[in-house]
């Protein structure tokens, strides 16, 4: 466990700003982590747990109290047969990219569409991360937590999890620290079917099919990288928590209403708003088509010091030298700006600590 001070929280987040943590505290080991936790519990001091800061918008005053970095290691194959799949624990602090390169390379399917996706394996299941057809709430068993209030080890399996689009029982409260995950995993040299159209054309495949692991990994972080989804320290379109806002899922008469408005602003004969079947009869549709339809394409913003992405216009991103206001400027707007043209509330992804949006 190493301790540092006055330490700048920007530099240990993707988005690039944050102000300084009166301490920040590395925890390597499970054991770490939960003696760290519990010790600034037990001091009733603020206590701030950092993953892989991908997720997070952290204001210019920074954290006046403990930052606990996670930075746990540890990949475990604890069984494998072709029966049960290979169930594999990976520590709180593995870096997630890395973990599906290996999953990959090993023949474990099931994760291979979130390639490229930033952040640690320890986060994964508090948003239900997700992407290109595939959710971590899709192969994950079971989560291993230090539960804050009780001061013990609580591990839930996956429907304790209570997964939905892109949230979990973990991402409700600060009172579980994710210390690792189970995952069950095929063994197949194959990938699960190609959901995406963009996906299944980059690979010269109908939707449907399956593709050898390592082309499906390619594939994917292939679009992410035309997308500015892939960090690059050299590319100010990566300097961002990825996809700002989640996508709307509204109910059938939201969406008609949606629509209604979508062809007074655009033309009848206009482009209409994407729409895809969700669960309990809801229709969720694209945050991104609402935010360029809604005045705020791409680049929108630049020179900066906040602006859109230049090849996404779902990613918010910091041009060099942003600060977490500029970066909280930038969201309200499009967000405000999405409401007053179409009557939808977009919802942050990344979770701002110190300030609101």
């Amino acid at each position: 466990m190493q301790e540092a001070h006055d330490v700048a929280l920007a530099t240990i987040t993707t988005m690039h700003v944050g102000g300084p943590a009166r301490r920040l505290v590395t925890a390597e080991s499970t054991d770490d982590i939960v003696d760290a936790v519990r010790e600034v519990d037990d001091a009733d001091e603020p206590l701030l747990v950092v993953s892989g800061g991908s997720n997070l918008v952290i204001s210019d005053a920074g954290f006046a109290g403990t930052v606990v970095r996670i930075a746990s290691q540890g990949i475990t194959l604890e069984s494998g047969d072709n029966c049960g799949g290979a169930m594999v624990r990976v520590a709180a602090g593995e870096n997630w990219d890395d973990f599906v390169a290996r999953a990959c390379s090993e023949g474990w399917s099931g994760i291979e569409a979130l390639s490229g996706i930033p952040g640690l394996a320890g986060a994964t299941p508090v948003q239900n991360v997700g992407a290109y057809g595939q959710e971590v709430a899709q192969t994950i068993a079971e989560v291993r937590t230090y539960d804050r209030h009780t001061q013990q080890i609580r591990t839930f399996a996956n429907a304790a999890c209570n997964f939905t689009y892109r949230h979990s029982v973990f991402k409700a409260t600060d009172r579980f620290v994710v210390l690792d995950v189970l995952f069950q995993l095929k063994i197949a040299d194959l990938s699960a079917p190609v959901a995406y159209a963009d996906l299944a054309t980059g690979l010269g495949v109908e939707q449907g099919q399956r593709v050898p692991l390592g082309d499906a990994r390619e594939a994917v972080l292939a679009q992410r990288r035309k997308r500015g989804m892939v960090l690059d320290p050299a590319d100010h379109d990566t300097w961002s928590c990825g996809s700002f806002f989640t996508n709307p899922i509204l109910t059938a008469a939201r969406f008609a209403e949606l629509e209604k408005r979508a062809a007074e602003r655009l033309g009848p004969d206009g482009p209409t708003p994407p729409r895809f079947d969700a669960a309990d009869g809801m229709v969720k549709t694209s945050a991104a088509w609402l935010i360029d339809k809604g005045g705020f394409g791409k680049g929108y913003g630049m020179p900066g010091p906040a602006a859109l992405s230049t090849k996404h216009t779902l990613a918010v991103t910091n041009r060099g030298d942003a600060t977490a206001s500029d970066i909280a400027d930038l969201a309200r707007t499009v967000r405000d700006g999405v409401r007053d043209a179409f009557g939808v509330e977009l919802v942050n992804e990344p979770v701002f600590v110190g300030h609101e949006l």
